[in-house]
């Protein structure tokens, strides 16, 4: 009996160091998936974010993973977190930010990161950098009224406007006719939603972006 009782303890002694070793085995934690329309927070300092959402996200001629959102979210050196996906830790970072376009570069980590052509029934086939127009209708996904469309007045120089609904939060999104980019969102005149929307178109912010050398040959997914 006794024999029997230390083997059947030393089978559960054994269980339990298998379970405890398994226990102590963490887990890659999973990425967060992101692209164009996806709401992003970029740090301030203690606990105070920018919410925001990212225009688009691609790749240089070097490889490095990159992303676009108004320059006004953040600047360089401040670290952007998924809005959705908080859990998966520090993205990437704002490596660059222009206030004369403001648009904001940010460099994402790729083992944090899986790119996305789609969000939330959004997607973006190509870029298109002729400035949009009357009697264009153009639409945007943001991190805070969704989808909007609204027709675009016109271009002067570097931006636009338009009619589409934007308030707080929407700074960056995707500006697209169909399945193309034409341009981010910057803000808007008056009253939310209800005065025009302005931003800047995407040619401008890729010609800024390629003249950069370690942004080279960048191009959106």
């Amino acid at each position: 009996m006794i024999r029997k009782l230390t083997a059947l303890l030393a089978v559960l002694a054994a269980t339990v160091l298998v379970v405890l070793s398994a226990g102590s085995v963490t887990a890659a934690p999973a990425k967060a998936p992101i692209g164009g329309g996806s709401g992003i927070l970029v740090l301030k300092g203690g606990n105070s974010a920018a919410a925001c959402t990212l225009t688009t996200i691609g790749k240089s001629a070097t490889g490095k993973l990159i992303g676009i959102t108004a320059g006004h979210c953040g600047k360089a050196s401040q670290k952007v977190y998924s809005e959705t996906f908080q859990d998966r830790g520090q993205i990437g970072t704002i490596t660059y930010s222009a206030p004369d376009l403001d648009m904001a570069i940010i460099e994402f980590r790729p083992d944090k990161v899986v790119p996305l052509r789609s969000v939330r029934g959004l997607t973006i086939r190509t870029v298109d950098t002729r400035p949009i127009g009357f009697p264009t209708i153009a639409c945007k996904q943001g991190r805070t009224t969704g989808s909007t469309c609204g027709i675009a007045w016109f271009s002067e120089g570097d931006v636009h406007v338009s009619q589409m609904c934007v308030i707080e939060g929407d700074s960056g999104s995707p500006v697209v006719v169909g399945d193309r980019l034409v341009g981010m969102v910057n803000a808007y005149y008056f009253l939310g939603c209800v005065g025009p929307e302005t931003g800047t178109n995407i040619g401008p912010i890729l010609k800024r972006i390629r003249s950069l050398d370690a942004y080279k040959g960048y191009r959106p997914i």
